[in-house]
């Protein structure tokens, strides 16, 4: 059975790859700011247009009908995660626009919202993988299952066709290629 958490921890693994080549940049403290900003762009339209927005808009909701509080508990700690998730963007958002208006006291802004955001989603999606998603396979059917992975397949074919999702991995890969390089020069 091709579970609907299965296809959430394959884009968290990406969202990892992502978070690590932000960490390289953090500790390079790379002022390469089309870097920066694509990794902005990714976050906005993969880790949250697409991916969160599954979890948002079709698990929690099924979620929520088995039982589970939006107020408390597990999915009240994964929405307030993603609102804080956001909040580091827009940090990193407007201390780029600043840093490419010439202003470079805003760098160490730009490397605590970048460090923040990835202390945030590596622990949010240990959570998600090893607890939220666990949980979530026994009380959703195979069915629901089923329905799940069917509703995400048409929320990629609707909002992200066109080799929008491989585009954003290979992004992502070229980004890793990038700091790769980096890492193995020291």
């Amino acid at each position: 059975m091709n579970k609907a958490t299965q296809n959430l921890e394959n884009d968290h693994d990406y969202i990892l790859r992502l978070i690590d080549v932000m960490e390289r940049m953090v500790i390079d403290c790379t002022t390469n700011t089309s870097h920066m900003e694509l990794v902005v762009s990714l976050i906005k339209n993969y880790a949250d247009g697409f991916h969160h927005a599954k979890e948002e808009n079709l698990l929690f909701p099924l979620l929520v009908q088995k039982g589970f509080s939006n107020d408390q508990g597990p999915l009240s700690v994964m929405l307030h995660e993603h609102a804080e998730g956001r909040n580091f963007v827009k940090g990193m958002t407007a201390g780029i626009a600043s840093y490419k208006k010439g202003d470079d006291s805003v760098l160490p802004d730009i490397y605590r919202n970048m460090q923040g955001y990835i202390d945030v989603l590596r622990a949010h999606i240990d959570k998600e993988n090893k607890v939220l998603f666990r949980m979530a396979d026994r009380v959703i059917s195979v069915a629901e299952q089923d329905a799940l992975m069917n509703e995400f397949a048409a929320v990629e074919a609707k909002d992200y066709s066109n080799g929008k999702i491989q585009q954003f991995i290979t992004d992502i890969e070229g980004l890793e290629v990038v700091y790769n390089d980096v890492i193995s020069t020291e």
